[in-house]
């Protein structure tokens, strides 16, 4: 029996400040996530989902609703979808004003292969390998969607290939609004897919 989970990254974050938002409240998604989010959620739509998770950031929620939409779907939240905790959050970490030419903060760059700035890679995969678990198993011979983020994507992605979980961020493949489609036969992972349904936005 095949079941497919949809792994979604949510749409394009209103960032003006270009600040590294983690999991701090109140970051919506931009005009242009929106129409992420609605191109992502037309990739799917004739798709037959009988089940839609969100992480529980504003974010990842304002990204499910084309899906609820679209699929005739109630949102679950579910918390192991959760943006990776990292200390660095609230901080702009990119350009000449970046905070990482502090040197207090260095203690945190440490172990990039844990990383010491922030929720271990191991324990970011065994809490989204559970969030696919429970989907997998809800939507039995369907299809689910998952709507979280980058780096916890990124960890079932490394996984699924057999690769390191740690990585050069610039080698991650997971665009705004992608898709990461985990094909399972039985509780087996089969194959996994790969899209960008709003690359043209």
């Amino acid at each position: 029996m095949t079941t497919i989970v949809h792994l979604v990254r949510h749409g394009e974050v209103h960032n003006p400040e270009k600040i590294l938002y983690g999991r701090l409240p109140g970051y919506r998604i931009s005009e242009r996530g929106r129409n992420m989010a609605h191109a992502a959620a037309a990739d799917l739509a004739d798709h037959s989902v009988t089940y839609l998770a969100s992480s529980p950031l504003q974010r990842a929620q304002e990204t499910a609703r084309p899906f609820a939409a679209k699929l005739g779907l109630e949102v679950k939240t579910d918390k192991r979808l959760l943006e990776a905790g990292n200390l660095l959050e609230g901080r702009r970490i990119k350009g000449v004003r970046s905070a990482l030419w502090n040197p207090r903060l260095w203690p945190l760059l440490r172990n990039p292969s844990q990383p010491s700035w922030g929720e271990p890679y191991t324990d970011i995969l065994s809490r989204m390998l559970d969030a696919i678990d429970s989907a997998r198993d809800a939507a039995r011979g369907r299809e689910a969607v998952l709507v979280s983020h980058q780096l916890p994507i990124v960890m079932v992605q490394r996984h699924a290939k057999g690769q390191p979980l740690a990585h050069n961020p610039a080698a991650r493949r997971c665009e705004l609004a992608s898709i990461t489609s985990l094909i399972f036969d039985g509780n087996d992972l089969a194959d996994v897919h790969y899209a960008e349904p709003a690359q043209h936005i």
